[in-house]
């Protein structure tokens, strides 16, 4: 199933000259500051970013917004620090610990796992496949 909602414009998007700790960056970028330039845009970074295997089990759209606003993500929204970890890289795989310190000052550590993708309209972009709480 295509997701017709699918690159978000007006928020940042995938592109092969970006390496995986860069793709994490602008998804915590824009997270940190969720609603500029217009609402929930960190939210739609960090969907424009999720491998299409993770689009197919987070989205659509409306039910990613509201995955990322649960407990278990919300900390991610607004952001008042984040601190990444080394690079862990295997091949076509990376995965990177972030700590943040949400916008109520609770610390959470996530582990985001990305990986480059092959063929179709993606091909060489790095994507997320899943953010855990570690």
């Amino acid at each position: 199933m295509e997701d017709s909602a699918y690159p978000i414009e007006g928020v940042p998007t995938p592109d092969p000259s970006y390496g995986p700790e860069r793709v994490v960056g602008i998804q915590l970028e824009a997270l940190a500051h969720n609603d500029d330039p217009i609402p929930n845009a960190g939210i739609k970074t960090a969907y424009n970013f999720a491998s299409p295997a993770n689009r197919r089990q987070t989205g659509p759209l409306d039910r990613f917004v509201r995955m990322v606003e649960s407990p278990q993500y919300a900390p991610l929204i607004d952001h008042k620090d984040a601190v990444s970890g080394p690079l862990e890289r295997q091949g076509s795989r990376a995965d990177q610990h972030v700590t943040l310190t949400g916008p109520d000052g609770r610390t959470v550590t996530y582990r985001f796992g990305v990986s480059k993708q092959s063929g179709g309209p993606l091909d060489g972009c790095w994507l997320t496949d899943r953010v855990l709480v570690v």
